[in-house]
């Protein structure tokens, strides 16, 4: 099978490897047809963090089952599935939340050097029960495979953040992640949001989906916005010193800071006293992404969440390198690439 490999900055090929084995009874295969390149993925193409060899990029897949050992018993050969971009065990009291972040064996996560890449034709997949969901009818490709990973973040990344209806809410970073948890979070009853980013084209972008759009860094205009008091409600999607400085610094006394953004391996110099004494709530989320779908699929197969836009360059598998140089370049025309192996 071809694969998407990576194995420094910038340096990403496309690979021939044996085809996976079946990942045990509980296990399935699945012929990938539609994979997304992750703001994630961009830490390994730029070097952020190392890696000990090649690594097979991506964790967000959709695709059809070609192959399940005996004990799988929700998803059958032939069907359309999303891939859960975390997975656990399947088996254990953090797995029976339907949060794989808790799970008591640990979680993994595709693409990062353990799990297989779902950037490929085929993917293995460990308790597929847990891991794999049938795409319903009424959901579209781009949608599913939204759902494997970006919107499912956004999203508890929003419901994270503590928003109160008729609330206001900042959110840092206007990717893939940063526009999902930006409709997330007027999904979730904010009146106002303020979208943060240094990209005029993400920034028109926002304004178009409803929001008010504020240039980086964005805390002394909207304390000046909302009359000195601050966002009820931070979403920082970014993850730097800086994006997180900011945040702190514009969200309210008593409001909540919530972080999906990935930081570097670095310490970060959390301004604890501030913090105290202003009542901060600092979260950071792994998202729960099998625990969301029970609520994303009715809102999006009714019509009532609207996604699209989020995918602006679709290409086969074999023009992956290519897709890395356009997602690596964050421009304002382009937001997320989806590969078709």
């Amino acid at each position: 099978m071809r694969t998407v490999v990576i194995d420094g900055p910038r340096s990403v090929r496309l690979e021939t490897r044996p085809d996976p084995a079946l990942p045990g009874p509980d296990g399935a295969i699945v012929a990938v047809t539609a994979a997304g390149i992750c703001g994630s993925d961009l830490h390994f193409y730029e070097g952020e963090i190392p890696i000990p060899g090649p690594v097979a990029l991506g964790h967000e897949a959709v695709g059809t089952v070609v192959d399940a050992g005996p004990h799988v018993r929700t998803v059958q050969v032939g069907e359309q599935v999303m891939v859960s971009s975390v997975a656990g065990c399947g088996a254990c009291p953090g797995c029976a939340t339907r949060d794989p972040v808790t799970c008591s064996a640990g979680l993994q996560i595709f693409g990062s050097g353990v799990l297989g890449g779902a950037q490929a034709d085929l993917l293995a997949v460990p308790a597929a029960d847990f891991q794999l969901l049938k795409i319903p009818d009424q959901i579209s490709t781009e949608q599913a495979l939204l759902l494997t990973d970006n919107l499912a973040t956004g999203w508890a990344a929003a419901r994270r953040a503590d928003i109160p209806f008729g609330g206001t809410v900042a959110v840092i970073g206007l990717g893939a992640v940063g526009l999902c948890a930006l409709r997330s979070a007027l999904a979730q009853g904010a009146a106002t949001v303020f979208a943060v980013d240094r990209v005029g084209g993400r920034l028109e972008r926002a304004a178009a989906w409803g929001a008010t759009p504020v240039m980086a860094p964005a805390a002394e205009a909207i304390i000046a916005a909302t009359g000195g008091r601050g966002a009820d409600s931070v979403i920082d999607a970014v993850g730097t010193d800086a994006s997180l400085i900011d945040a702190i610094n514009a969200v309210r006394p008593a409001g909540t800071v919530s972080v999906v953004g990935l930081h570097d391996l670095q310490p970060f110099p959390l301004p604890v006293l501030p913090c105290l004494l202003r009542s901060i709530t600092l979260r950071m989320t792994t998202a729960p992404v099998q625990r969301t779908w029970a609520e994303l699929i009715p809102l999006l197969a009714s019509g009532r969440f609207d996604v699209d836009g989020i995918f602006t360059a679709r290409m086969p598998l074999a023009e992956a390198v290519t897709g890395y140089a356009i997602a690596g370049a964050r421009s304002g025309e382009q937001v997320k690439v989806l590969l078709t192996p």
